[in-house]
């Protein structure tokens, strides 16, 4: 019994030197070391877009905290339950009011506090929610528009010139449509995970949205002839090199050319500013009109489900369904023969 209760002692002690990164000066160097091998797995649990979400809106909550003369850690689950009506009020999406939510759950757990709902005996924060769920469900919602590869031909035609800003806006639209790529997934691109082919290239995803855990795809894209992408990516890599690294880069004030990462909401400016250009209205544009592109034309042209979801990796054909039908619609109409 006294074996048993030395180690669970032991196993006790071993959790909390994990949970809370402090370890005695004492311990053996190879508990050290696994307690940092665990520490660097706590943090490749979430993909480093996910990461960089969490710390933005974990920024805004503390703000809003502060502003109102509230704590945010440890915070009352009536606190957070008001900050996310104040952001349904701000007319933010119930997707993004959840992804708040698991922000400050995700901060708390960081720390070594439990999360404000394990504390929230009268349900405030889940009620909350599924009230601002439940009257967002009743609006209309508005989604996104598709671009075709007829207005992205000519918002590529926009990016004119041989500088480097325009070379690199050109390869970016095209590659981003002809992969259905989400724009995490275009500036996470690495030069290595591009492979130039007879046929075209192949695209490495390692990470996405629907494949947190890391196992990666691989997207053929043709060499093709009206957006030409594999011609626009090589234009992009006589001027970016072979230095490893980031696929697309930034571009500096001047136009000079760096290495350092863009970020995703600039790949949803850019895709903004040609869509504005190429006179398409820029409130109904976003990052992923060119995903969502790619698919409505593949519908459009009569592709098979299968070779959609090769290219748009949909866990679920039920997404898919939705851009067919949307394709589909005017197609043998039932009013067709007497209207």
């Amino acid at each position: 019994m006294g074996d048993g209760a030395g180690r669970a002692e032991r196993t006790s002690t071993t959790n909390m030197l994990v949970a809370a990164g402090d370890l005695s000066p004492a311990c053996a160097p190879e508990l050290a070391a696994e307690v940092e091998a665990a520490r660097a797995y706590r943090l490749r649990a979430r993909s480093a877009n996910t990461l960089r979400a969490y710390a933005s809106d974990w920024h805004q909550f503390q703000d809003w905290c502060w502003g109102r003369g509230l704590e945010p850690l440890p915070a009352l689950p009536e606190v957070v339950a008001t900050y996310l009506a104040s952001l349904a009020r701000a007319g933010r999406a119930d997707s993004t009011v959840t992804r708040h939510l698991a922000a400050i759950t995700w901060r708390h757990h960081h720390d070594g506090l439990p999360p404000p709902s394990a504390r929230d005996t009268h349900q405030l924060i889940a009620d909350t929610l599924s009230g601002i769920r439940r009257e967002q469900r009743a609006r209309p919602t508005r989604k996104k528009a598709a671009i075709g590869a007829k207005d992205l031909a000519g918002m590529i035609a926009k990016a004119d010139g041989l500088n480097t800003r325009a070379v690199r806006d050109r390869a970016i639209l095209a590659l981003g449509l002809a992969a259905a790529l989400r724009r995490s997934e275009l500036v996470a691109l690495q030069l290595a995970d591009i492979q130039l082919v007879d046929q075209g290239l192949t695209v490495f995803v390692r990470h996405s949205k629907t494949d947190q855990e890391g196992g990666g795809a691989t997207i053929a894209v043709p060499v093709g002839e009206v957006l030409r992408p594999v011609a626009h990516l090589n234009a992009w890599l006589q001027i970016r090199g072979g230095a490893p690294g980031p696929l697309f880069t930034r571009v500096g004030t001047q136009g000079e050319f760096t290495m350092a990462a863009m970020s995703d909401r600039s790949v949803a400016r850019l895709v903004k500013r040609y869509a504005t250009l190429q006179g398409l209205d820029p409130e109904t544009i976003a990052g992923h009109s060119l995903r969502a592109g790619f698919l409505t034309e593949a519908a459009r042209t009569r592709a098979s489900l299968a070779k959609m979801q090769e290219v748009s990796r949909h866990k679920s054909l039920k997404v898919l369904l939705g851009y067919v039908r949307s394709a589909e619609r005017f197609d043998d109409h039932a009013g067709a023969g007497f209207l």
